[in-house]
């Protein structure tokens, strides 16, 4: 059944033809791209603080992020709303999130793909293409297992 539930919430993204890059703004407005991160799997959760499945996801994220931060793979939030600096550094601080977070203007479409409505995740495969696209709540269990069926293609 888990996997059958895996296989429904996690969309395998067939067009994964060419690699992907994009930049991004920290809260602290620093500057990277997305392509620095090659070599390792990226999820890339789009989420606003105004979002109840987002906040309910956060934890399983963060449980992902600290398990294979240091191995093979990383989260980045990205937060799609209006809000100020500290606004969003204290509600990152009030829910324990430590992964990176970085900002964007609301959004429906992304260099990923579309972002039909929030919590939007896409993992991103370790040669920098966007293989999975969940739209709703994800489980450090569910992009494990998706990450670990992975056949390369």
């Amino acid at each position: 059944m888990k996997r059958i539930l895996l296989g429904l919430l996690l969309i395998t993204l067939s067009a994964a033809a060419s690699a992907v890059d994009m930049p991004l703004t920290d809260v602290q407005g620093n500057k990277v791209n997305l392509s620095s991160y090659e070599g390792r799997w990226v999820v890339v959760n789009y989420w606003a603080t105004w979002c109840p499945p987002c906040i309910v996801e956060m934890p399983e994220l963060q449980a992902f992020h600290d398990h294979h931060v240091d191995k093979d793979a990383l989260v980045l939030g990205i937060n799609t709303e209006l809000i100020g600096k500290q606004q969003l550094l204290d509600f990152l601080e009030d829910y324990f999130i430590a992964y990176p977070v970085f900002v964007s203007k609301p959004t429906q479409q992304s260099e990923l793909g579309l972002i039909p409505g929030l919590p939007t995740t896409f993992l991103v495969s370790p040669r920098g293409k966007v293989v999975a696209r969940q739209v709703g709540p994800v489980t450090r269990d569910m992009i494990e297992q998706f990450i670990e069926n992975w056949d390369g293609q």
